[in-house]
């Protein structure tokens, strides 16, 4: 399994022309932060992978203060994107070989995002095998590429 996480100060998930998902922790004008994850599931990933994943997620020291999400109390968006499991060490045309069947993926992401509420956080959601937009704020920047 791997995600790219993205510390933002806003984040959503457009699908159709609607906000399916938003994390929002700076609007109230506070200056919050809270994390943007988007994941890759790749075949051979299990519950093994998604709890590593969510102490990951939960755990890290990325907001300001060297605070986790769960520290500050922040907002999580996660959006499934099985495209970072593309290989593209050959030729021009990324191999998905790696990345697990839609009917895999999709209960392994819900389980991350189950496991994140679970430690208390405000999670929210793309559309599983939807055309989306994503939209943020990446503040720092800080982007950190996740394998578990």
């Amino acid at each position: 399994m791997r995600a790219v996480l993205q510390r933002v100060s806003r984040a959503s998930v457009v699908v159709d022309g609607e906000v399916v998902g938003a994390v929002d922790p700076g609007g109230d004008g506070g200056g919050g932060q809270g994390l943007c994850v988007l994941v890759g599931v790749a075949r051979d990933d299990g519950p093994e992978q998604v709890a590593a994943m969510v102490r990951k997620v939960a755990g890290l020291r990325v907001l300001d203060g060297e605070r986790s999400v769960v520290e500050a109390g922040a907002p999580v968006l996660v959006v499934s994107q099985f495209t970072l499991q593309g290989d593209t060490r050959k030729g021009r045309r990324p191999s998905w070989s790696a990345a697990a069947p839609g009917d895999v993926a999709a209960p392994l992401v819900d389980a991350v995002v189950a496991g994140l509420r679970a430690e208390g956080l405000e999670v929210a959601t793309g559309r599983f095998g939807a055309h989306m937009a994503v939209e943020l704020v990446n503040d720092g920047p800080v982007t950190l590429v996740v394998d578990v």
